[in-house]
């Protein structure tokens, strides 16, 4: 991740980590509403069916549902919106290139703060095959049992 370790993360698409091989990732400002933001905060936000689309030259978050917020009022946001990532315009022209080859979807993989501002990390992605699925479980089934034998022997040496 670009720097979105130390950052706190408001929503994860842990989905979209089995169902694609993620081969880019890129971080992308949000414009939000202002309760979107206080929602985002509460943890009221929900990824996991989100794609991006670009259209007209600018860049989409479709499907991302970030729930009212609970104190706002008749100026409530809606839940399932469009709403805008903030890119550059050759970061556009190479999402749009990329996502022009078959195969490959534009994927949020989480978002989190940055500096008091919302940000977006995307995927760009390929669908995993259903054999690649089941061999990323066995290996990381086969590494936390590793991780249980080494806990195991060291506890036994101490």
């Amino acid at each position: 991740m670009t720097g979105a370790a130390s950052s706190p993360i408001l929503a994860r698409n842990k989905r979209a980590w089995h169902e694609y091989r993620v081969l880019e990732q890129l971080e992308a400002g949000l414009e939000l509403q202002g309760t979107e933001v206080r929602s985002l905060r509460a943890g009221g936000a929900q990824i996991t069916e989100a794609y991006v689309r670009i259209e007209r030259g600018e860049a989409f978050l479709l499907g991302a549902h970030i729930r009212p917020h609970l104190y706002g009022n008749r100026q409530n946001h809606e839940p399932l919106r469009a709403r805008r990532l903030l890119l550059h315009r050759r970061e556009i022209d190479h999402l749009l290139g990329l996502a022009k080859q078959p195969g490959i979807t534009l994927v949020p993989l989480d978002l989190h703060l940055r500096r008091n501002r919302v940000k977006v990390e995307l995927g760009v992605c390929r669908g995993k095959q259903e054999h690649d699925k089941r061999a990323a479980l066995a290996e990381r089934d086969a590494k936390r049992e590793m991780q249980r034998a080494l806990a195991r022997n060291w506890k036994a040496a101490g």
